[in-house]
């Protein structure tokens, strides 16, 4: 049993899914996914009793590329975090109607075998082609199932394509010409390239241009509010829950070990604008009247101080950095959700048309609120965890970092309770909320669940985990 059989899992399911018809598709999709997840959670037992799931083997004589996936815990805890959410993400869409779900679906699910393939990829240029691919469903997904406007909705994705697909050419050439150095792609042979301080310059930055406009750092970040803002909240909750940790990860995978020189000379730098758009993200997101534009920057912020710890090359920004993607990503798209179920009820997103919630809608109110107080990093969330280990890792390379970083616990928690005073407190709302169903009750309690188990145990992640971070340091330090 090898690590493919998940991406062939979710390569089939998109085409049984697309075959299947309109009326089944969904739930066909929820198979296949729930297929995925227990498939990867198989191989990661086989992982942590020592067998080796990973594989290698030719695929392309000429240039020398290979199909190598290698399954070591940082690319499992990714390939987890995208299973897991794939159908609760799926799940959450049984509330919605979507015209020509067969398309719909088959595209979530060809999404998420791109984004795994992404994870798993060792040899850049299979690495480069998943990353591409992952592209084209969420391209159709937020044009031709998003909200409003059609003509902003098209400008918004167009922009959205453009500007990934400009970073990403960034990142090709850079692919070529350490192809050009080793004679290979795969990163095992990368990493041992000695090249000059100038070579590992243009790299990395051909690198970061591809990363910063996928997380988003600013100031490549204008495509983001207008995207999470038009496309479907399941094409939203698979951008901000998963897609964005693409960049990341490939910060703490890719960019870090190929050129850890430029990555340390220019550490001020990139921390710099990391924690710059979590300042500006959390004061953009309050002034914003639009539910989904709120949570959008909430986001912003967010995955600017897991960037800011990656940068910090050390151990613990490092494990912070993944602990808060997992975290961020059940989280986010839990209060997407939220956001989704309030669309369903009022049939709007704007903030000063709601209000009212609680006195109609206790059930709804109380997991709303948990997930609130999760986003803030309350002590007993797994976002604690990881925001703390980041804070942590920034104090030591300056404390003024781990200062202004902090600034997002402070911020987030003003706009984001004051968010919830205006959407759920005041007098009741004219408009009838009902409580939330069982199939709604379900998605917020498995994220929910999650969040306070390994907010008070994450030793099962964090074992994973660092094992991977420990040889990636070794890679740096070399």
């Amino acid at each position: 049993m090898n690590v493919s059989l998940i991406l062939f899992i979710l390569l089939i399911g998109a085409l049984a899914t697309f075959l299947s018809g309109n009326k089944s598709a969904s739930k066909v999709a929820l198979f296949f996914s729930l297929a995925a997840l227990g498939c990867t959670s198989v191989l990661v037992n086989h992982y942590l009793n020592g067998a080796n799931i990973s594989l290698n083997n030719p695929w392309i004589l000429q240039p020398n590329v290979s199909f190598a996936l290698n399954a070591d815990g940082l690319a499992l805890a990714l390939v987890l975090l995208t299973v897991s959410l794939t159908p609760i993400i799926i799940f959450s869409g049984f509330g919605n109607k979507f015209e020509n779900s067969k398309n719909f679906y088959a595209l979530v699910l060809f999404m998420a075998f791109a984004m795994t393939g992404t994870f798993l990829a060792s040899d850049g240029l299979l690495y480069y082609i998943f990353w591409e691919l992952s592209l084209i469903p969420i391209y159709f997904i937020a044009l031709v199932w998003g909200h409003g406007d059609a003509e902003e909705r098209k400008k918004a994705v167009v922009k959205f394509f453009i500007y990934t697909l400009a970073g990403s050419l960034f990142m090709l050439v850079a692919f070529a010409y350490l192809y050009s150095k080793a004679g290979s792609f795969l990163v095992s042979d990368l990493t041992k390239l000695n090249l000059t301080a100038t070579e590992q310059t243009w790299i990395f930055f051909a690198f970061f241009f591809a990363y910063a406009i996928k997380i988003p750092i600013i100031p490549f970040h204008t495509w983001q509010a207008k995207v999470y803002q038009k496309a479907p909240t399941i094409g939203t909750m698979l951008l901000s829950g998963i897609m964005l940790k693409m960049g990341l990860y490939s910060v703490i995978r890719w960019q870090l070990p190929i050129a850890p020189l430029a990555a340390k000379t220019y550490m001020p730098i990139l921390i710099g604008l990391s924690i710059a758009g979590v300042i500006y993200g959390s004061i953009v997101a309050l002034r914003q009247k639009d539910l989904k534009k709120l949570l959008a920057y909430s986001s912003l912020a967010h995955v600017g101080l897991i960037a800011a710890g990656c940068y910090t090359v050390t151990a613990a920004g490092l494990s912070g950095a993944v602990s808060q993607m997992i975290a961020h990503g059940f989280v986010i798209v839990g209060l997407f959700f939220a956001a989704e179920v309030i669309f369903r009820r009022f049939g709007t997103y704007k903030i000063d048309e709601m209000g009212g919630i609680r006195s109609q809608a206790t059930k709804f109110t109380s997991m709303f609120m948990i997930l609130v107080l999760a986003s803030v990093a309350l002590p007993g969330t797994f976002n604690f965890i990881g925001e703390f280990t980041v804070l942590y890792s920034l104090s030591q390379v300056n404390i003024w970092f781990a200062v202004l970083g902090g600034t997002t616990i402070i911020l987030g928690a003003y706009y984001m309770l004051k968010m919830f005073q205006n959407v759920m407190l005041g007098e009741t709302n004219a408009k009838v909320f009902a409580d939330v169903t069982t199939n709604e009750t379900i998605v917020f309690v498995i994220i929910i669940a999650f969040l306070i188990f390994y907010g008070l145990y994450p030793k099962p992640i964090v074992d994973l985990v660092n094992p991977s971070i420990v040889e990636i340091l070794k890679q740096i330090n070399r």
